[in-house]
């Protein structure tokens, strides 16, 4: 697999990410804990990631209710792979009453950094999960600087921010001397293509990685639910859909995917794969979040390994879906 540079961070990474926010649930809510991933499930995708090629893991600390970071720590611990940056996230709380929190103050960052590298072994990224609009963003600023300073994380980032909160933040970075973050990490895909307007200008003009999630819009980008198929139970359309896929599985993205199938047959490749090339192969993207629930599922990872878009290609693709934002 390939391997690129994580912006100013100093870590060379594969061009893929392995996202463990499967194990023991689908992301960080409780309702949908009983979904995920076993740890048993979570060990052979994370061999199989590392088998690939694949050198990021990147997970949160509310995963699964702290059972994701809880299986990447012993897989890294048993495996010992050489190379592997550990990425965690920081803030967002999932209560038991299926309610949410978000809580980026200093104390906080302090504490659960203490919890994540005593689950994982250590963090080399560190990312804030949400924006907190309760806490000032120097305060959590002043709490990465402080880690980094340190040595308790190599470097930080954000994820879930739009163009506007990730100015405040560098401004106030810049501002106060404190350490910059040198990653975002939104969604992106063909069916939610939001960030390109706005955010992704920034992005690359001030020399940041870009790793976005949902790569494949849970599942709809792929040949799964085409000719009327529905979804299957237990998938993430099914398990999930309202809560992170809202919108992408309707007949108006359907018709697009069918569309995208034409193309994928013309490359005799899959959808997915096709797909994960457009992202992969983005100008502003420096490696796709992938997160297989089955071992099936890392074909598209293959697929798309072996397809390089040209500047024409990608805007023929890109042209088959509108610029436009999903819901969040």
């Amino acid at each position: 697999m390939n391997r690129t540079t994580l912006g100013t961070s100093g870590f060379e990474i594969s061009e893929f990410v392995f996202g463990a926010g499967s194990i023991g649930g689908v992301g960080a809510s409780a309702s949908t804990r009983a979904h995920g991933l076993s740890p048993e499930e979570g060990f052979q995708r994370l061999d199989e990631a590392r088998e690939l090629g694949i050198t990021i893991i990147d997970t949160a600390d509310s995963y699964g209710g702290g059972e994701s970071e809880k299986t990447v720590g012993r897989w890294l611990h048993e495996r010992r792979p050489e190379d592997f940056v550990v990425s965690t996230k920081v803030g967002l709380i999932s209560r038991p009453d299926g309610s949410r929190g978000v809580d980026l103050s200093r104390p906080h960052i302090e504490r659960r950094l203490a919890r994540s590298i005593e689950r994982l072994g250590r963090v080399d990224l560190y990312l804030s999960h949400v924006p907190d609009p309760g806490t000032p963003i120097e305060e959590t600023l002043e709490a990465f600087t402080r880690a980094q300073e340190s040595g308790l994380i190599g470097a930080y980032g954000v994820s879930n921010v739009d163009r506007q909160k990730l100015e405040t933040i560098l401004q106030t970075a810049d501002a106060k001397s404190l350490h910059r973050p040198v990653v975002v990490e939104n969604r992106l895909n063909l069916l939610d293509r939001g960030d390109e307007a706005e955010l992704l200008p920034l992005v690359v003009a001030e020399g940041l990685a870009y790793t976005p999630f949902s790569p494949l819009a849970g599942g709809v980008l792929s040949e799964r639910y085409l000719d009327g198929a529905s979804p299957e139970a237990g998938s993430r359309i099914a398990v999930a859909g309202d809560l992170y896929y809202k919108g992408f599985h309707s007949p108006e993205n359907l018709e697009r995917v069918a569309a995208l199938r034409e193309r994928a047959k013309e490359r005799s490749t899959s959808v997915s794969g096709l797909a994960l090339a457009w992202l992969r192969d983005h100008p502003a993207v420096t490696a796709p979040i992938v997160a297989p629930r089955t071992s099936a599922q890392w074909d598209a990872v293959h697929d798309a390994m072996g397809i390089r878009l040209d500047g024409d290609e990608h805007a023929e693709i890109s042209g088959i879906f509108p610029r436009r934002a999903a819901g969040r």
